[in-house]
């Protein structure tokens, strides 16, 4: 039996054209920011790869009693989550960008973009979102022990605090430091755009949060050109101090995990630009430390008025926001930082013209300019954050 003779397909020869040599960071960077270019233009103009299109959905197995999304995202907890549908907001966890919306039962369902791993992404969605926590069980203690907090929990519940990454949390603290929301937006914007880049959903653009490596390549130069002013050097000299650690910055920060808050906090006011309430956020939203009480006005009046009303009419002081922390962490217990950010979230203008009068902490019509300078509201998304 003769075999048949087949024939090999030419095969077309390689390009002559030498690929493209590789961008160096600092030229990306200009590239990104000093080029008024739409983001679809620079997109396309560097090549990148978009997301995968798919747009499954997936349910999340949390009510909107465990997850508010419109109380959790753009209330000053982060600010690399983009409102990118109505009821939906799309951010970046470790590598996977994950979109989040409500069903109309009220459920959370996500829906990952490109990602080639959905189960490490599924995994890394819920320890950010502090997933092990159940936030009905803790605000029940909490109801139990305070009238206040159960009716504000019934009108805002789903009030869920982030476990971030701990150089994620600091890089943006350190950009909120005396600013708005609209530059704090742009700075983060900035800083995570040196990260690898992941794709585009609904015109946004997502990356990577930049490693210690990625952003130690940018200059205090850079920064300050970028409008960071003054926090550019926070940065930087934060950059280079976590450099210096021995077994890397990032995992130090991360190791800070284990230890008390006291110690936490002693370790976060080593670097530049961190102060006591800075370094209580980062404690609170990265680094589980669950009675972290980040203090500023408005939590003032809510203890004056609630939990120490003999110091009303009082100057709040950095002994005095110890004094604080330790009264919402008697009331409250081990989550009372938890319990605090509801108390929070209840003062901001968006939240607190919803709720009945009685539960205002201050006047709604005699709420001084002062005060209202001090919660930035986000126009589009109609929600203020602590500075």
């Amino acid at each position: 039996m003769k075999r048949k003779r087949t024939t090999k397909k030419p095969v077309a020869p390689p390009s002559s054209t030498p690929p493209p040599p590789p961008t160096q960071t600092k030229t990306l960077l200009k590239t990104r920011h000093s080029t008024p270019k739409p983001p679809s233009t620079i997109t396309k103009s560097l090549k990148f790869p978009e997301p995968s299109s798919d747009n499954v959905w997936v349910p999340l197995n949390l009510t909107r009693e465990e997850l508010s999304l419109p109380l959790t995202f753009p209330t000053g907890q982060t600010f690399r989550w983009k409102n990118t549908a109505p009821s939906q907001f799309t951010g970046v966890v470790g590598s996977h960008i994950v979109s989040l919306t409500h069903l109309q039962n009220g459920d959370v369902s996500y829906c990952l973009h490109g990602t080639h791993d959905a189960v490490a992404a599924r995994t890394a969605l819920l320890d950010f979102l502090n997933a092990g926590v159940s936030l009905p069980g803790i605000w029940k203690v909490f109801s139990d022990s305070d009238e206040r907090f159960a009716e504000l929990a019934r009108h805002l519940g789903g009030a869920r605090v982030l476990r971030q990454e701990p150089f994620e949390c600091l890089i943006q603290f350190l950009c909120s430091s005396n600013n708005n929301i609209g530059r704090i937006t742009k700075m983060v914007d900035y800083v995570s755009s040196i990260g690898n880049y992941l794709g585009s959903v609904e015109g946004f653009m997502f990356h990577s949060f930049p490693t210690l490596e990625q952003l130690s390549l940018v200059s205090e130069e850079d920064l300050r050109k970028a409008g960071f002013g003054y926090r550019a050097k926070y940065i930087v000299g934060t950059v280079n101090i976590l450099q210096s650690k021995t077994g890397g910055g990032e995992e130090w920060l991360r190791s800070l995990r284990k230890l008390d808050l006291e110690d936490v906090i002693s370790a976060l006011s080593t670097l530049p630009g961190v102060g006591p309430k800075v370094a209580a956020c980062i404690a609170l939203f990265s680094l589980d430390q669950h009675h972290a009480i980040p203090v500023d006005t408005h939590v003032w009046q809510i203890a004056t008025k609630y939990l120490l009303p003999e110091l009303a009419g009082s100057r709040l002081t950095p002994k005095l926001c110890n004094r604080v922390a330790e009264a919402f962490v008697t009331k409250y217990g081990k989550y009372a930082g938890w319990a605090q950010t509801l108390l929070f979230i209840a003062e901001l203008p968006s939240q607190r013209v919803l709720l009945p009068s009685h539960l205002w902490t201050t006047d709604q019509h005699n709420h001084t300019k002062k005060e209202d300078s001090e919660l930035l509201v986000n126009s589009k998304d109609g929600v203020a954050l602590r500075i």
